[in-house]
């Protein structure tokens, strides 16, 4: 019998994704693994035998460089709660039968916080019936908010293009010479990763936004309206990025305040949070009378391909290839995550820990790493993100558009 692995993909996607399923895929057929199977629309999907054989689809490196400028999931994803052993053993003896079914030797799941509670949980059931079947996960998320890493395959793209788009949107506020002030709604639930990546936009032709907001320090409409009516006085518009998880001292969303669809997803997250830039851009016209336009950046930040980084894409890559390079070599229960040598120059290499310390936390913007007001973040953060945007991998153009990988 040969080496047969499973790759999966789970959560929300982001623009490097199936680069870390090119890193799974290839470092396995380099090492020796006979088949390599994906599953179609995550854990869910596998529970139901859907299983593409990827050993037919990948058929050379155009397809890996294809797959690797494909945005999005290409395996398709989820967001299924795998239920508590002590609640439905069912469920795992499915998926065990299934993995016996197709003799798979190893399980990887590319994903998010609820993605490595699925590797914790099979793992941990591996070991409670004695299967040598292994299981690790692969880091993934634009929120960055993952213990045990440094930063998240995904994170650096996402950043990347809010900070291109900011300084995009900053050029066009400027075209008239009115007060004007402009809100951007940028993701993030409960980490501000991503609205702090709005400081990226700052460089020697612009200042960056003038206020940042992130879901770290309660929203204090006071401090909030005379930070901006003070900016007023020395310039004419006023660029606000503010993190759509933005809550009250009471810990309202901003967003629960001009809208009610709060629905929760499996895991019990709010599925959509949208409003943050309205409430804001309202709140600032009512109080300041001026002119206030809010724009959501929305799904764009986690899709947006062609503005990927090159140091992203490289990044995870490296840990599909290290999650196999672990298995391979008998390990279980654990993440390959991405650990930062230097910042000048930036070098950073994989390793692995343990998914049971990572799975349902969440790693926040350090405090210190915010301005004592609130409204902004500091050169530590800066420093920090800044390398992780660098470089660029151009797509290959077909007919004017971008070329994809799609699995039909």
């Amino acid at each position: 019998m040969g080496f047969n692995i499973v790759v999966g993909q789970s959560g929300g996607p982001t623009a490097v994704i199936n680069s870390s399923l090119a890193g799974v895929y290839e470092t396995a057929k380099k090492m020796g693994v006979d088949k390599v199977y994906g599953m179609k629309f995550g854990i869910e999907g596998f529970l139901q035998d859907s299983l593409v054989d990827l050993d037919s689809l990948f058929t050379g490196d155009m397809s890996i460089e294809l797959l690797k400028r494909t945005p999005s999931s290409y395996l398709g994803s989820c967001r299924f709660k795998l239920p508590e052993l002590s609640q439905d053993e069912d469920t795992y003896k499915i998926i065990f039968s299934i993995l016996k079914k197709y003799d798979i030797q190893a399980m990887f799941y590319i994903g998010g916080n609820d993605s490595m509670d699925t590797i914790a949980k099979l793992s941990t059931y591996a070991m409670t019936i004695s299967s040598p079947i292994r299981f690790i996960g692969v880091p993934k998320t634009i929120d960055n908010d993952l213990m045990l890493t440094d930063h998240t395959p995904g994170y650096g793209s996402a950043a990347k293009y809010i900070a291109t788009i900011l300084k995009e949107m900053i050029c066009d506020s400027t075209v008239y010479n009115i007060r004007s002030v402009t809100v951007a709604e940028i993701m993030g639930r409960h980490a501000g990763w991503l609205a702090g990546a709005a400081s990226l936009a700052a460089g020697d032709d612009g200042e960056g936004p003038d206020i940042i907001l992130l879901p770290e320090v309660p929203f204090d409409p006071e401090v909030f309206l005379k930070r901006v009516d003070d900016l007023q006085h020395s310039k004419s518009n006023v660029i606000i990025a503010a993190s759509e998880g933005v809550k009250t001292k009471e810990g309202v969303y901003l967003c629960d305040l001009v809208s009610t669809a709060g629905q929760l997803d499996a895991f019990g997250h709010k599925a959509i949070l949208s409003g943050t830039s309205r409430y804001l851009s309202d709140l600032i016209s009512k109080n300041l009378g001026c002119k206030s336009r809010a724009i959501e950046f929305s799904t764009l930040q986690r899709c947006a391909s062609h503005l990927a980084s090159r140091t992203d894409i490289s990044e995870a890559y490296m840990a599909g290839g290290a999650a196999v390079k672990a298995a391979l070599a008998g390990e279980t229960g654990k993440m390959s995550a991405l650990k930062r040598l230097h910042n000048h120059p930036y070098l950073c290499v994989s390793e692995m820990v343990d998914v049971h310390a990572v799975a349902n936390l969440e790693k926040k913007v350090p405090l210190e790493w915010i301005t004592s007001d609130g409204t902004h973040v500091t050169k530590d953060f800066v420093h920090y993100a800044r390398p992780l945007i660098q470089g660029e991998l151009s797509p290959m153009f077909v007919n004017g558009v971008p070329m994809h990988m799609h699995l039909h």
